[in-house]
């Protein structure tokens, strides 16, 4: 049977980006790609790249008190948000059109139309358009979601929160993930009075719990009212233009703007999955198994719209393990364990591994951990406190996670996490000699456990 096409990528992020321009480029497959909006995805337009310019932006206040007791003569100064939003979104064009760049100099035939599956080996347009493939890459991501709550449409998520026309005043921020968390600090470095609400009893579920107190302790520190086992009953406008919020305690607050941070959902609606045989998870998530393929022999998946590990560089592993598995003859799995991840929050956190609590509970564990004013910002006058922590698996010594908090945390665990990966044992941080002086340090210099846990 003739195709018209050896593969057609349906998404055009980070991870439908990658298979489709390797699999052109590297082996001479032919290939389209199709993407309903911009291309270079959640991560590229709309996530990590202009959230972490925000986070540049928000920091230099701090930056510039630093410099003042540090013997700079400085003023003050304003930010101008909408000199900073023009040049935000010149980089995010400039971005986007190396995407399409890389696709077209790799041969990929590209079409910006939404595609949904009619069958194993058929896809169709927005344009109503066919087309054949012998493989079909589902990528197409996911997107942030809203609380269903009376005033829900009043909110924006993380997706309008590039476009604001102007900075509100005041802004509250709703959820405890690690996107709720990023921003809160964003907003309130940019001089927004910034309040947080989450449901839980701390921010930040599911790393560890040493690291996200210290985050949460320095987040209120740094002037942002976080509120926890709060949340959103109801939203409406007020009289005077602002938003009205009614919390789960039963208090009213006033807000110039809510922002929604309650996590996402893959992008599977309306795409004709199920109809051609393609399973979906609880949540909507393409199962796949190890290797990303479907319950379709000739249909994959890969990154947030499988709902396994949602970072980026996953995504971009996902899709280079494909085209090796399909195009290159070479099964490949995709090695989800140990995965280092920053997060960018105020302070910042790096981290790789299992947290105290997950080890605990497989096994006898030792802590290492210290918490200090780094020479810096103490110097500065500042209390502010970083952390760095070892697991250690009592019997066998290897460092079973990493965590660190402090500015510059996802650029350790960078380098920390090549020696995780590796199953370093506690002796090999020791024996390494320590960079002075340094926060860093101190992953090599901690000599007494902390604790001993399991």
């Amino acid at each position: 049977m003739s195709f018209d096409f050896d593969l057609f990528v349906i998404g055009g992020g980070s991870g439908g980006v990658r298979a489709a321009r390797v699999a052109a480029g590297d082996t001479g497959a032919k290939v389209a790609l199709a993407e309903e909006d911009r291309y270079g995805g959640t991560c590229v337009i709309r996530g990590c790249v202009p959230k972490k310019l925000m986070v540049f932006a928000s920091e230099f206040p701090e930056m510039a008190a630093e410099a003042r007791a540090y013997g700079w003569v400085m003023p003050t100064g304003d930010f101008n948000w909408g000199s900073f939003k023009g040049k935000l979104h010149a980089e995010l064009d400039r971005l986007e059109g190396i995407y399409r760049r890389l696709l077209a100099n790799s041969g990929v035939e590209t079409f910006d139309a939404r595609a949904k599956v009619v069958d194993a080996h058929t896809v169709e347009l927005s344009t109503g358009e066919r087309k054949t493939a012998k493989h079909i890459l589902l990528a197409m991501g996911g997107r942030p979601v809203k609380l269903d709550v009376p005033g829900a449409e009043l909110a924006i998520t993380s997706n309008e929160i590039f476009h604001l026309d102007e900075l509100p005043g005041s802004m509250l921020i709703v959820g405890g993930g690690y996107i709720a968390s990023e921003f809160a600090g964003v907003m309130n470095g940019l001089g927004v009075k910034t309040t947080q609400f989450y449901r839980g009893e701390q921010i930040l579920r599911g790393f560890d719990n040493e690291t996200r107190t210290l985050v949460a302790d320095e987040m209120i520190r740094g002037g942002i009212d976080l509120q926890l086992n709060t949340n959103v009953v109801s939203l409406e406008r007020d009289a005077s233009g602002a938003i009205r919020v009614v919390d789960t305690n039963g208090a009213e607050h006033l807000f110039d703007q809510v922002m929604f941070a309650t996590g996402r959902a893959p992008n599977t609606d309306d795409m004709g999955l199920e109809e051609a045989g393609v399973k979906l998870g609880r949540k909507g998530e393409v199962v796949v198994d190890d290797y990303s393929q479907t319950d379709v022999p000739s249909i994959y998946a890969v990154g947030d719209v499988t709902d396994r590990v949602n970072l980026t560089p996953v995504a971009i592993r996902e899709g280079m393990a494909f085209v090796d598995t399909v195009f290159k003859g070479t099964p490949t799995k995709v090695d989800h364990d140990l995965i280092p991840t920053a997060i960018f929050t105020q302070p910042e956190i790096g981290t790789v591994g299992m947290g105290e609590e997950e080890a605990a509970a497989k096994g006898p564990i030792e802590v290492y951990a210290t918490s200090f004013r780094p020479m810096r910002s103490m110097f500065a006058g500042s209390d502010a406190k970083v952390l760095m922590k070892l697991i250690v698996d009592a019997n066998t010594r290897v460092v079973l996670g990493c965590h660190i908090v402090a500015p510059a945390a996802g650029e350790m665990i960078q380098l920390a996490g090549i020696a995780v990966k590796m199953g370093a044992t506690k002796e090999d941080f020791d024996r390494t000699v320590a960079v002075h002086p340094t926060m860093s340090e101190e992953m090599v210099t901690m000599k007494t456990p902390t604790r001993t846990a399991g």
